[in-house]
């Protein structure tokens, strides 16, 4: 009786294992945020994006990339390699309308926006030593631009424009991300770099302790040439040890975005953990300090996410 007792009991435990295995386990979702350079703002922030999704977001497992910004990642995104990514708005709009000098290979019809988030600002910083104060003295020296079609290089493309130079002007055009620039300008074989960037970006506050620097201006009625989404703003004095007064430059937008193939839910809760949690982002870069909800459909270029859209809903922020 016992062996037959028995028996059953294990053909009962096979049956009741079986049945669970025939439940699905719930697959785990991963989160990939899509940054920048680590030694630019977006790379802090989508590490701390990324620490809040993996916390806030019921079975997500989230982590951060480190790419070569805005340009890439809008072709990641589209490409479905990743669910939310910074970028710069006018690579945005180029991406949305498929420009492709400008990087893109067609038009990015998957991309959907999450929010604004702060501006860039565009930083064009030299060495003391090189004698650049202005746009004009970087005729003939050698400037790194950002990487080759990033979205900084775009920048400084249309700044070139704007102020009737081009590359050619230049002694030397470097395409380098901002940490390597920096590298080059300190061992004496580069004058200037340009960065596009929220203030007091880790690599030229390096800079700045460790040569003097200058700081160097774009003027309002070049911004003003070049129109929207670019916009006149300030670096203000003391931004950067030796910076002794306010400068003039231009600012471009930063958005969130996402793509088609994110979850309603999952693009909801993206956006949401965003606007509940701007204290832990702004401690991890003061950048996110200027992140608005009230400012956060300002300029979209691209159509919102249905999630992001239900967001702003509940918030009271679109009717």
């Amino acid at each position: 009786m016992s062996i037959m007792k028995n028996r059953f009991l294990l053909a009962g435990a096979v049956a009741l294992s079986l049945g669970f295995a025939a439940v699905p386990a719930k697959a785990q979702e991963f989160i990939n945020v899509l940054t920048g350079g680590t030694s630019g703002v977006y790379y802090p922030l989508g590490v701390a994006l990324s620490e809040i999704y993996g916390a806030g977001i019921e079975g997500a497992r989230a982590q951060v990339q480190a790419t070569k910004a805005s340009v890439e990642n809008l072709n990641l995104l589209q490409a479905g390699r990743g669910e939310i990514a910074f970028s710069l708005g006018d690579s945005v709009q180029e991406a949305w309308e498929g420009n492709k000098e400008a990087g893109f290979p067609g038009k990015l019809d998957k991309l959907r926006g999450i929010a604004a988030i702060y501006p860039n600002f565009i930083q064009i910083v030299a060495s003391q030593e090189s004698g650049v104060k202005t746009l004009a003295d970087l005729k003939g020296k050698s400037l790194s631009v950002g990487a080759p079609a990033s979205g900084t290089e775009l920048n400084a493309r249309a700044i070139f424009e704007a102020a009737g130079m081009s590359y050619q002007d230049l002694g030397k055009t470097e395409y380098l991300p901002f940490a390597e620039s920096v590298e080059l300008i300190k061992n004496r074989q580069l004058d200037a770099t340009l960065q596009s960037a929220g203030l007091g970006v880790a690599s030229i506050r390096d800079l700045a302790t460790s040569l003097p620097i200058n700081v160097v201006a774009v003027p309002a009625a070049d911004v003003e040439k070049i129109g929207a989404p670019y916009m006149s703003a300030t670096i203000p004095a003391g931004t950067y040890d030796g910076q002794d007064e306010d400068v003039e430059t231009a600012a471009v937008g930063n958005f969130l975005i996402t793509h088609d193939g994110v979850s309603e839910e999952t693009a909801y809760q993206m956006t949401k953990l965003l606007f509940e949690n701007l204290e832990k982002l702004a401690a991890s870069h003061a950048a996110a300090k200027a992140i608005d909800p009230k400012k956060a459909l300002d300029g979209m270029p691209v159509p919102l996410h249905p999630g992001a859209e239900r967001y702003y809903r509940e918030a009271g922020l679109l009717k």
